[in-house]
């Protein structure tokens, strides 16, 4: 009762904190908080809970692989935010392989609002008892039915000014989490209970389910196109605190998860963080859900409008912005009821490590007349990020 109490008041703090008007006037933390949001995101929810089923005692090794990964990737997009503050757009070639890039994380984005809104399905009815995968993917398809008629009629600018609301809600809730699993994790190790999981994945499978992993740590590429309302240093400043921040995060998390709380029983499902949490607090699973269907909404939202946003630019025009929803849509119902989360999951980690592989290639050309030892590691995370492209895989 009183480690309840104690999650519930942190929460509580939390939000007050974050929807205080002195920290939402900040004008670093504005610009961090959209990376910050992005990177933990929904990730957080499904994360913790493959790690632990994979990798068990190495689990925080592998997450903190993916920070590193998502760290160098985040340098060679800080390079090319200052690269055009300084020089302007790319020319020649790099012009090309920037359109190529676009177009890149359109199509990523078309795959993660497919990942955000079966997360949204699944998290919906986790707690009911419809809980079951053909109900959520209605869920799922009556949702993308939604964004589509508002986005049709009205766009999406009313529903843009809730998330600022509803990312507050999702970091006070992690807080929360924080909190209670610090809490049991402490009684564990008094009680010299803590869990040493052997992995039950290993070389080849274990790096490629890894890779099948980025999307998880995917975001901090938004502060490249946050150049209508941020300068370049501040956009480089707050990417880097952001990433900083969520690396933060990650790890306790998941070393307060795995030495404190066994794989999931039976099959893995995309809700196992909901059973999970229940074994902390009973608070917890309702506290999660919401903070779930929260979260994958309002990125479902700023997804969609940035492919939509995207496609409209890339095609000079050529493509309506209704058309661009249309699409997006489509695809996202037919990549609901082909594909499960976790094979989602994956398919959105390629596509947005093919977008970075991109983005470290430009960072290559550019750097390569006057900081080449520089210029050939982002063309190493260029060849990683197409390995990642090509060999990412699902959790089985």
């Amino acid at each position: 009762m009183r480690d309840d109490l104690l999650i519930f008041t942190a929460t509580v703090a939390g939000l007050g904190l974050l929807l205080s008007p002195a920290l939402r006037r900040a004008h670093l933390w504005r610009a961090t908080v959209t990376p910050l949001a992005s990177i933990i995101g929904s990730g957080f929810l499904v994360l913790g809970p493959i790690l632990n089923d994979s990798y068990g005692m190495w689990a925080p090794m592998v997450m903190l692989a993916l920070c590193a990964g998502a760290w160098g990737f985040g340098a060679t997009i800080r390079n090319n935010i200052a690269r055009l503050d300084s020089h302007g757009p790319f020319t020649g070639p790099a012009a090309t392989l920037e359109r190529a890039g676009g177009w890149a994380l359109a199509f990523s984005y078309i795959v993660s609002v497919a990942y955000y809104l079966n997360l949204f399905g699944a998290f919906a009815l986790g707690l009911t008892p419809w809980s079951d995968p053909v109900f959520a993917r209605g869920v799922t398809t009556a949702v993308f039915a939604l964004i589509l008629v508002i986005g049709w009629t009205r766009g999406f600018t009313a529903l843009e000014r809730m998330e600022q609301y509803s990312v507050s809600l999702k970091l006070a809730i992690i807080l929360g989490l924080l909190v209670g699993l610090a809490l049991f994790f402490g009684a564990r190790a008094q009680a010299g209970d803590l869990i040493l999981t052997p992995p039950s994945l290993s070389g080849w499978q274990a790096l490629t389910l890894g890779f099948g992993l980025i999307v998880t740590v995917q975001g901090f590429e938004t502060s490249r196109y946050l150049g209508d309302e941020y300068h370049a240093e501040t956009r480089i400043r707050s990417m880097k605190l952001a990433q900083l921040a969520a690396t933060a995060i990650y790890m306790v998390y998941v070393l307060l998860l795995v030495f404190s709380l066994g794989p999931p029983a039976g099959k893995l499902t995309e809700t196992a963080i909901i059973g999970l949490m229940a074994q902390v607090s009973p608070v917890l699973p309702a506290l999660l859900v919401a903070a779930a269907l929260a979260a994958q909404f309002s990125a479902a939202v700023a997804d969609t409008a940035g492919a939509g946003g995207l496609a409209v630019e890339q095609s000079g025009g050529r493509i309506p912005t209704r058309a661009a929803y249309a699409v997006l849509v489509l695809a996202g119902v037919a990549l609901t009821w082909a594909a499960d989360v976790f094979q989602i999951i994956a398919w959105a980690s390629r596509a947005f490590a093919l977008y970075y592989a991109i983005e470290a290639a430009l960072a290559a050309i550019s750097l390569w007349p006057t900081r080449r030892p520089t210029a050939t590691g982002a063309a190493a995370l260029a060849a990683l990020g197409l390995a990642i492209a090509i060999f990412g895989r699902a959790v089985e």
